[in-house]
């Protein structure tokens, strides 16, 4: 199966101009292109490699807005590139994905993914193509979508591995079994041969007690996508820039950057800079990843993104991802529990 990277990603939203504004303003994205169909209008966002459409439904049977009445806004389609979008439509159905009814005629047809959400192949250029897309401008703070982090209930993550492996062709990259305080969470990575699809899948162990991914669960109505990982070159610059627009991130105790030069030696990026934005490290066994996580700005603080940096790091290290948990824990007992994502 022939998959390039992530084309780009469709989310379902009560107001797309409004979202596109914000998007914009916070993160630097720019408006290529409007469209509008049968039920439904959308806008086309990009920056660098990420292309991001927005889209709104204008009847009650729309799929865009049955979805933001179950769920609010979110992530509903990932589509993947591929040279030949209807052969691998048809090879993935025939290794047992399930194609789903197309939102409006000309469509791409979706397969069945996790959740209410979706996958659909397209041929590069496409989408632009479709929205008659203008050219992005400016330098782009914002390189690419890293990784796609899914939270699937109970039961549900080795279902949802072997639906990767058996009909995408994904392999297994990452396990890692994290306890925070009396929870605990089983977390996967699934990566396309060509290394440029991720999916990083959450479970929470039914055997502890109730916590963040049971109460994203909750909240969301349903597995769903918890964040979005996008990708910079320049992870200071870019927490920096955010910042000043008013994007909130995650803080990380002090104790965490004392520790760090004993764990992990020299790193890349210099360590008083790691410690005013707040920003974590870790490694693998091919360099160091640079990782940093917005507040929620959604109403059922369920969405949020994520900022990496990566020099020469090809997977996850394991002590991020659970310094991640720790930090979503921490808001939880500042401000309630939530939904269990960083508020």
């Amino acid at each position: 199966m022939n998959l390039q990277g992530i084309d780009h990603v469709e989310f379902y939203v009560g107001d797309a101009s409004e979202e596109a504004g914000r998007l914009c303003t916070a993160y630097g994205f720019d408006v290529l292109g409007r469209a509008a169909g049968p039920g439904h209008e959308s806008v086309l966002l990009g920056q660098g490699g990420i292309r991001l459409v927005l889209t709104t439904g204008l009847t009650g049977e729309h799929p865009a807005t049955e979805y933001v009445l179950r769920h609010g806004d979110g992530l509903a389609t990932i589509a993947i590139g591929t040279a030949t979008p209807d052969e691998t439509l048809a090879e993935a159905v025939h290794q047992g994905a399930v194609p789903l009814t197309l939102a409006a005629p000309g469509e791409r047809t979706r397969i069945a993914a996790f959740g209410d959400v979706a996958h659909t192949f397209v041929a590069p250029g496409e989408v632009e193509a479709r929205f008659g897309a203008a050219p992005t401008g400016g330098p782009a703070l914002l390189a690419a979508i890293d990784h796609v982090a899914v939270c699937v209930p109970a039961g549900d993550l080795g279902p949802t591995v072997r639906f990767y492996e058996k009909a995408l062709g994904f392999g297994e990259i990452f396990e890692e079994y994290i306890e925070v305080g009396d929870q605990a969470m089983n977390s996967k990575v699934v990566q396309s041969p060509s290394g440029e699809v991720t999916v990083t899948i959450l479970e929470p162990d039914p055997g502890r007690h109730p916590g963040q991914i049971d109460g994203f669960i909750e909240a969301h109505g349903g597995a769903g996508v918890q964040h979005l990982a996008f990708r910079t070159d320049d992870i200071a610059t870019a927490v920096r820039t955010f910042a000043e627009r008013g994007v909130g991130f995650l803080t990380t105790p002090g104790s965490y950057y004392d520790e760090l030069e004993r764990r992990l030696g020299r790193v890349g990026v210099p360590l008083d800079t790691l410690r005013e934005l707040n920003v974590l490290v870790d490694r693998d066994n091919e360099g160091e990843l640079f990782q940093i996580f917005a507040h929620s700005t959604h109403p059922r603080r369920t969405f949020f993104v994520e900022i990496i940096e990566r020099l020469g790091a090809l997977t996850f290290g394991s002590a991020n991802i659970k310094a991640l948990y720790q930090a979503v824990e921490r808001e939880r007992a500042r401000t309630g529990p939530g939904a269990g994502v960083p508020l």
